[in-house]
């Protein structure tokens, strides 16, 4: 019996490579504006990153996502 592939995908912050269910994802969507999809499964291209509050200061300070993402992103994170 086949295992199932487990999705990998890589945090833009500190680039380390995880299963996807551990990543939070992150859309641009069609009007251009950044936010963050708990889901997964929002139209748009996507960006993943660790749920951790330093990824998340990190992509704030690089400008990765705006204020308003930031802000969702670090509630997601609390939770």
């Amino acid at each position: 019996m086949k295992s199932k592939k487990i999705p990998m995908r890589r945090c833009i912050v500190c680039g380390t490579s995880l299963p996807k269910q551990e990543l939070i994802r992150i859309v641009t969507g069609e009007d251009g504006v950044v936010v963050v999809d708990p889901t997964g499964r929002k139209n748009g291209r996507g960006a993943y990153i660790c749920r951790n509050m330093d990824c998340a200061a990190k992509a704030g300070k690089k400008k990765l996502i705006s204020a308003e993402a930031l802000e969702a992103l670090e509630m997601l994170i609390k939770e």
